[in-house]
């Protein structure tokens, strides 16, 4: 089984009826040479890539965005329900909203979103300030895990210092029972994620994090090099995820990237999969 743990379906068909809407998305999240896809296309994606489930991701930048959502808890509940036996959904609120716990609990107890997805710097937050305890309370009630944005992001008004990997690092310590996933592998903090996941169990990464045009050469880079290979086939093999950041980045030769760097078939397997299963607490097929 393999799971993609961090797809942004902001232009998926289905939700995107309203061409405004549409738009907002593009300047929003600085993607414009996409259209929309239809669920059929990212569907032969996937199966191209040998991809079971993807996690989709809400976002919620309200409070910066004149109350617009760019992509609600319910849009993913809707194309949960379309397929549910392809995705999963991940929740976002903005923790500026006084009303996000009230959200935050409704996106899991009625909409049965398996996890919540934050942006630190879109959302004008720092992952310790007292203001996040009672979204952090409501993850830990529900076990639910949370997916942080970490290191560079291309998005407008994201400054990238907002969200460097050791600002975590307090948050990590005081709520050990809270897995949290630092997305994009804290890139360019490469190694200061890696250190995070050495110390801390708790804590993830994924994959999502190929910035330049050749998927093999930036993961040569990124996960034999700057992280030495024999760091995560032997240390940190159960903490990190394989996540594409579609639609950014293309998720057919990211798949098939990972598996070309010399690991350990019980890595990939880790990687690609199992270890996505353990830090959601969620297996898709169990729940079939």
């Amino acid at each position: 089984m393999v799971i993609d743990i961090h797809v942004h379906p902001a232009f998926f068909d289905p939700i995107n009826e309203d061409g405004e809407k549409e738009q907002l998305r593009h300047d929003e999240l600085n993607l414009h040479k996409n259209g929309t896809a239809p669920l059929k296309h990212f569907f032969n994606k996937m199966n191209c890539a040998g991809i079971d489930y993807a996690c989709l991701l809400a976002q919620d930048y309200s409070s910066a965005m004149n109350g617009e959502v760019l992509v609600s808890n319910e849009e993913v509940r809707l194309l949960c329900d379309m397929a549910p036996d392809r995705f999963i959904g991940f929740a976002s609120v903005d923790p500026h909203d006084p009303e996000a716990a009230d959200k935050l609990e409704k996106a899991f107890t009625v909409l049965d979103l398996k996890g919540l997805k934050l942006h630190p710097s879109r959302q004008n937050f720092h992952p310790s300030d007292p203001l996040m305890n009672d979204i952090y309370d409501i993850c830990e009630k529900y076990d639910r895990p949370v997916i942080f944005h970490a290191g560079l992001s291309f998005e407008p008004h994201a400054l990238t210092k907002n969200c460097h990997p050791l600002d975590f690092e307090e948050l990590a310590e005081k709520r050990r029972n809270l897995r949290i996933c630092l997305a994009h592998f804290g890139w360019p903090w490469c190694r200061e994620t890696a250190m995070l996941m050495l110390k801390y169990p708790n804590v993830y990464t994924d994959t999502g994090a190929l910035y330049f045009d050749s998927a093999r050469e930036f993961y040569t880079q990124m996960l034999t090099k700057d992280v030495p290979a024999t760091w995560i086939d032997r240390s940190l093999r159960h903490q990190v995820m394989f996540g594409t950041n579609d639609p950014r980045f293309e998720m057919i030769r990211m798949s098939k990237a990972i598996e070309e760097l010399g690991f350990r078939q019980s890595t990939i397997d880790l990687i690609k999969g199992k270890n996505a299963v353990e830090f959601m607490h969620y297996d898709p097929e169990r729940s079939a």
